[in-house]
């Protein structure tokens, strides 16, 4: 793989963070669907793939935190704790994963896939802590709910979206590069 501009990968990273703190505004007018978007997710799944996992973790763990502090959306606690943990997953795993495996575009879909997997994972030991630090419960009904069901259309989305955005960044960086 080559080696990549550190300018240019923090200008990215800059950009990505930007997108996760504006594009829940455009999701949001509805705040049922909106949420069922996971609007903040892509941008960090992206720069995970496109910066590296540093970047992508640096990215998901201080998009949600900056939201709800400047914003109040979503609530800090214990909302925003957990997602700036799954989203530092998120960003981190698919930086690792599309590193370590190999460069062919069924492992783009692989690493987005896995990373999903071990973020939501993360998110739910995040909850089942600070729920019960606020003395409440945290089961597997509420995890199953929070992290599949109510998520699935923003599942969909990034399995769709996010392979595709990969695949025509990468391509236009390669263009970019050889001009």
């Amino acid at each position: 793989m080559r080696k990549k501009n550190p300018i240019f990968t923090m200008v990215s990273a800059a950009m990505f963070l930007a997108i996760a703190y504006v594009l829940p505004f455009f999701t949001g007018q509805i705040p049922q669907i909106g949420s069922m978007l996971c609007p903040m997710h892509i941008p960090v799944l992206l720069c995970g793939f496109i910066c590296g996992w540093p970047w992508g973790l640096a990215v998901g763990f201080f998009a949600p935190l900056l939201r709800s502090v400047v914003l109040g959306m979503p609530p800090f606690f214990p909302t925003a704790v957990c997602m700036a943990f799954e989203l530092a997953t998120y960003g981190a795993m698919t930086g690792l994963f599309y590193k370590w495996f190999p460069k062919k575009k069924g492992f783009i879909y692989v690493s987005l896939l896995a990373a999903m997997a071990v973020g939501r994972l993360v998110w739910g030991l995040a909850m089942l802590i600070c729920t019960g630090i606020k003395g409440g419960s945290f089961g597997i009904a509420t995890f199953w709910a929070g992290a599949i069901t109510n998520a699935l259309p923003g599942i969909v989305l990034q399995i769709v979206l996010i392979p595709v955005a990969v695949m025509l960044l990468e391509r236009a960086m390669r263009f970019e590069e050889n001009r």
